[in-house]
């Protein structure tokens, strides 16, 4: 009873309509749809019947789903390395004290503003049999390209908008980073006649290591997580080559005529792992290394 007086209440109860908030449309959300996946749901006589783990069973035995989880995987790989990379060299170019590097930073940041659905829009009709991008290449003698259309070329369509989307937001993580950098260090590795390209390798990626980590992570999550470009520009076809967990989560909760959510939450449930593991490895690495400022 003593401890219970000496503790301090008030920022808990500062934090109490959070937690509450958080309660009602996070937590317990997620804990019925993890009972839910051990049930067999009807929606229409709002009764779940206890299957145990037969949705596993089934979710183990789904070939769309396994192609769902490839799927998924070339996306982490095509996409994050990229992400990883080409932003940090932007950010070195725009981080150049020169005329009129503001407004290329604003240009590199406008696709992080503008709406996935208004993208997403736009570079369907980019990829179109007679769109843009095929009316360019008919100039220069090559026959149009099916980018949304062939099983071979419609993920790794959807993966350019997803990098396209990701390089200006990125780009200001690194930027914040490099800008801690002292100055110092490169005038010092100048005057041993260090060249641009050396100065970068030996100064500016060991210290960027935290934000490069970061950036991994970060990126990683949100191409698991993937869902509104597949869903405006191919709706995870053709032949479900370019479907995703996120995508196939939703076409059986609420993308068909017949929704299966007991086996929506369990799909839900491998993807929330997934994440969860991705987000450990997250803490782990900001653990060990040092605290961004």
């Amino acid at each position: 009873m003593i401890r219970l007086r000496k503790l301090n209440w008030t920022p808990y109860l500062f934090l109490a309509p959070a937690l509450l908030l958080l309660g009602l449309t996070v937590f317990l959300p997620a804990l019925q749809a993890f009972y839910l996946s051990f049930t067999n749901y009807d929606p229409i006589a709002g009764t779940a019947d206890w299957q145990g783990w037969a949705n596993f069973d089934r979710l183990f035995r789904d070939e769309v789903f396994w192609q769902t989880i490839r799927n998924t995987i070339v996306y982490l790989c095509g996409v994050v390395p990229i992400l990883v990379f080409a932003p940090l060299l932007l950010a070195i170019l725009v981080n150049q004290k020169l005329t009129g590097m503001s407004f290329f930073r604003a240009v590199y940041y406008v696709p992080v503003i503008i709406s996935m659905v208004v993208a997403g829009i736009a570079w369907k009709f980019i990829y179109a049999e007679n769109g843009l991008l095929n009316q360019l290449l008919k100039v220069v003698g090559i026959p149009a390209i099916p980018w949304l259309t062939s099983p071979g070329l419609a993920l790794f369509s959807v993966m350019v908008v997803t990098i396209w989307k990701g390089l200006g937001y990125y780009m200001t993580i690194y930027l914040a980073g490099l800008q801690s950098i002292p100055a110092d260090l490169y005038e010092a590795a100048a005057i041993d006649g260090s060249d641009s390209y050396t100065r970068h390798w030996d100064i500016t990626i060991p210290l960027m290591r935290p934000y490069l980590l970061l950036v991994a992570v970060i990126s990683a999550i949100a191409a698991t997580k993937i869902f509104e470009e597949v869903y405006i520009m191919t709706q995870g076809g053709p032949r479900n080559s370019s479907k995703t967990v996120v995508y196939y989560l939703y076409q059986q909760g609420f993308g068909s005529s017949n929704p299966d959510l007991s086996y929506a939450c369990t799909i839900g449930l491998v993807l929330f792992l997934i994440v969860f593991t991705l987000s450990l490895i997250n803490l782990k690495l900001s653990q060990n290394n040092v605290n961004l400022p």
